[in-house]
């Protein structure tokens, strides 16, 4: 009886002290991320002309063969990035703006695809173009300048057009025949 009585106080005092109660608890956070995926290049918009400036001037020590070359600048004066591409339209002016006999042609045949630059505010986009500006082609006089002297490069960028200067001046033969490399982002 002893023992029993001994058996019914351990239980009762392990009653009394509680024994252990394990809780889980699990708790489930969801967090929403949203992320908007774009390839950088189909968020940049195409230049407009009224935020691009040009030049078209002659390259140091090009001269040669009777052709020379010159290279074109287009500079984003605006305030966002935004891309040129394609192969120029353009239009040769004279001294008081009238239009000149223009061909615009790829440098190489087979080179006439579409390259596109994006340009970051202040960024530019060069094209070089070789020419001959002295030696008549076809239908051309020989005996004075091939063509009058071309002063501006008019360019069609999207609606508008960006005027480039014609640094200095010349004659394009060949009836304004103007050979272009693509554009490429200014070193």
């Amino acid at each position: 009886m002893i023992r029993a009585a001994l058996a019914l106080a351990f239980v009762l005092a392990l009653a009394a002290c509680g024994g252990t109660t394990t809780v889980t608890v699990t708790q489930s956070v969801t967090t929403t991320k949203t992320v908007t995926t774009q390839s950088s290049q189909s968020a940049v918009a195409p230049c407009l002309a009224s935020a691009l400036t040009g030049t078209f001037a002659g390259i140091p020590g090009s001269a040669g063969a009777g052709n020379i070359s010159y290279r074109l600048r287009l500079t984003n004066q605006g305030d966002s990035t935004c891309f040129v591409t394609g192969i120029l339209a353009a239009q040769l002016l004279d001294q008081q703006g009238a239009k000149l006999p223009t061909n615009v042609q790829p440098a190489q045949a087979g080179t006439a695809t579409a390259v596109r630059v994006d340009l970051q505010p202040g960024d530019a986009a060069t094209a070089e173009a070789r020419f001959s500006p002295d030696v008549p082609g076809g239908s051309e006089q020989t005996d004075g300048p091939c063509e009058s002297k071309s002063y501006t490069l008019r360019l069609t960028v999207g609606d508008g057009t960006v005027d480039a200067p014609i640094v200095p001046p010349t004659p394009v033969c060949e009836r304004g025949s103007l050979n272009f490399s693509n554009l490429s982002a200014a070193k």
